[in-house]
């Protein structure tokens, strides 16, 4: 069976349509790939071999030689719902120019996988019912203007933060992006939990592969 992690999401929101933590969405993630596809070795927070960056990968699947490299990001407002019988208390997370930076790095490195695994599909997913993300700010002056992830938005070449950036922001994400494929960002929507403004969630899913990498290489930026 071909592995469709679009097809596999919009499963789990008709059993998860809202999740206590970035962990809590990992979890479940996993389990439900595990249950629709057993053929594949799944495990949690990995660490490849060929990563040269001291880091781990969310959920790393293989099956037959193929790899799938998966990271997410779950980034919430203030919202408090009960689905069945389970209560659930969200935070408002702020820092989404953080956050937006976090998601691009997510993407510069399951490239690096992708171009040094032939067999390797890297993944990055973005969950949120923030609309500050999926909505184009109209303000000029952000500091994260590169790293924009707003319905339509492109992600391409070199990410850097704006020059007025405070050391406060950037601590620990002092390095710019270097991206080598061309990525669309659009959003869609995952679950709707009540009725109140923060209660839609939307996904967004960038994917890369060495086939894809190999084409952007040959596209002057």
């Amino acid at each position: 069976m071909a592995f469709d992690l679009i097809k596999t999401l919009k499963a789990l929101a008709v059993q998860r349509p809202v999740f206590h933590s970035e962990a809590d969405f990992q979890h479940a993630l996993a389990w439900i790939i595990h249950e629709q596809h057993p053929d594949f070795t799944v495990r949690l927070e990995y660490r490849p071999s060929k990563l040269k960056e001291k880091a781990y990968i969310d959920i790393w699947l293989e099956r037959d030689g193929a790899i799938y490299a998966i990271e997410l990001k779950y980034k919430t407002r203030d919202l408090k719902v009960t689905v069945g019988d389970e209560p659930f208390s969200l935070l408002d997370q702020n820092a989404q120019d953080q956050a937006r930076y976090d998601f691009c790095r997510d993407i510069g490195r399951v490239e690096m996988l992708a171009g040094a695994y032939p067999r390797l599909i890297g993944l990055a997913v973005f969950l949120t019912n923030d609309q500050g993300y999926w909505r184009l700010s109209g303000r000029n002056s952000n500091v994260d203007t590169a790293f924009r992830l707003h319905d339509t938005a492109k992600l391409r070449g070199r990410l850097e933060w704006a020059d007025h950036a405070s050391a406060g922001t950037t601590k620990g994400r002092t390095d710019a992006i270097c991206l080598q494929g061309a990525y669309g960002v659009n959003w869609m929507v995952y679950s709707t939990c009540g009725t109140g403004r923060n209660g839609e969630f939307r996904m967004t899913l960038v994917t890369t592969n060495p086939a894809a990498l190999a084409t952007a290489a040959t596209v002057p930026l």
